[in-house]
């Protein structure tokens, strides 16, 4: 069912948009070997990591839906079930459910993401307070299908996934969908920014490298003692914005060099997986029943 367009008749209760600038908080995990960043939205958990050879993220029986690691940098392996793999810059693995343990042979970093059903994770993120009550607009989280040939653990390399007329490589799960954008070499052209808004689910948007500015306006509804005043944030790496449903936005990096940013849904977006050869990997994971690609 395509979702109800937002109007000055919908309820104006909006989100709060909460933003985590990882290079000015402690770490939620400071081991020896590892450091790890936590920060969620109301479906999804996302981890900043920085390891050193021999650095182990394991998950146990309790992990039980499938999880995405994608490698910024470095090597390692990954053992999942009666399977493994290794793991080296650029590529993406998604883990299916029960045990799994990461093992860093190289300095590392990297992007971990996971559905909110990973409590523990969501428990110890660093904006937990934001969501210590419901989020207003987001559905709830809905797993998709599973994959036709049943969960196992699968690696993609993202860098064969870049398509001529798109800056954008989508991978998708059961319950999670990933934009790993390509990376930009300029501040964004302010004449091409991509102002929009999402009825009933949150984007997050995870800045990997540079400097970026946020702008957020609340659309107006009846009462004006309701209305918000435009916000215009800025934040350096890594850093991450959860953007709540209703709520227009776009994001450009303001700085000169590489700038690199990750976009978040949970669960996947219907809207992009309904486009022909925009997920990458939309052949391993069934459309929900009833949905049909065009």
């Amino acid at each position: 069912m395509k979702p109800k367009p937002f109007t000055t008749e919908t309820a104006m209760t909006f989100g709060t948009p909460s933003l985590e600038d990882f290079a000015a908080i402690a770490p939620q995990a400071d081991e020896p070997l590892l450091k790890e960043w936590i920060a969620r939205g109301a479906n999804f958990v996302a981890c900043y990591v920085q390891a050193l050879p021999g650095a182990r993220l394991a998950r146990d029986a309790r992990q039980t839906d499938e999880y995405m690691v994608f490698v910024v940098s470095g090597a390692g392996s990954i053992e999942a079930a009666d399977s493994s793999a290794t793991l080296a810059t650029g590529r993406l693995a998604i883990v299916p459910p029960g045990p799994s343990e990461l093992i860093l042979t190289e300095p590392s970093t990297l992007f971990l993401l996971f559905s909110s059903r990973a409590a523990d994770l969501a428990a110890r993120a660093a904006n937990a307070d934001v969501y210590s009550t419901s989020a207003p607009n987001v559905a709830p989280l809905t797993a998709w299908p599973e994959p036709a040939d049943g969960y196992r653990l699968r690696t993609y390399d993202v860098a064969a996934h870049v398509r001529p007329d798109s800056n954008m490589r989508i991978f998708r799960s059961c319950n999670l969908m990933l934009n790993i954008m390509l990376p930009r070499s300029a501040p964004r052209d302010t004449t091409k920014l991509s102002p929009h808004s999402h009825t009933d689910f949150e984007q997050g948007s995870f800045a990997l490298l540079g400097t970026w500015k946020h702008h957020l306006r609340y659309p107006w509804g009846k009462d004006l003692g309701e209305w918000r005043e435009d916000e215009h944030r800025e934040v350096g790496s890594p850093s991450m914005l959860v953007i709540p449903p209703q709520v227009i936005h776009t994001s450009r990096n303001i700085n000169e060099g590489e700038a690199w940013l990750l976009d978040i849904f949970a669960p996947p977006r219907l809207d992009f997986s309904n486009r022909p050869g925009m997920v990458c990997n939309a052949e391993d994971y069934p459309l929900p029943a009833g949905v049909a690609m065009p």
